[in-house]
Parts: structure tokens; sequence; C-alpha cells
């Protein structure tokens, strides 16, 4: 990969293989993150339908006499 000028910031563009390998589109997140010295990772942010699945797995998780008082829970104490 080669380093290019991009406005004023620096850009690389990712080999095929990583795209595939991360099934990025275009529009996509990614997060890149520093591994070690001289080496990084590309992850990519899960999309809002993975968000959603995972909060689904909360569902229906409390206890059956938990309550919710939102007057209770915005006070400034």
């Amino acid at each position: 990969m080669r380093v290019s000028k991009w406005g004023n910031s620096l850009a690389i563009r990712l080999p095929a293989s990583v795209v595939e390998a991360l099934e990025l589109r275009e529009g996509d997140d990614i997060e890149v993150m520093i591994a070690d010295e001289r080496v990084f990772k590309v992850k990519k942010k899960p999309g809002k339908d993975a968000l959603l699945e995972q909060l689904r797995k909360y569902r229906g998780k409390l206890p059956a006499d938990f309550t919710f008082d939102r007057d209770d829970a915005n006070s400034r104490a």
C-alpha cells in the first residue's frame, strides 16, 4: 500500500483482499487500530442491523419486579 495525500490528510487504498475479507462496501465505517510498532489492524464497524441484533439479546432480561422511574433516573443529586 502507498500513502497518498488527500486534501489536508493522508490516505491509503485497501487491497482487494482486505476489502473482500471484511466484506466492505462503499460507505461502510471501519476502525483502524495500532496493533504494534509499525503494525495496524483494520476492523469493520458493525452496521445498524448488527447493533440492533445485539440489543435484541437483552430483550426481556430484566427482573419481574423491576420498575423504571424517569424522575428518579433524571434527578440531579
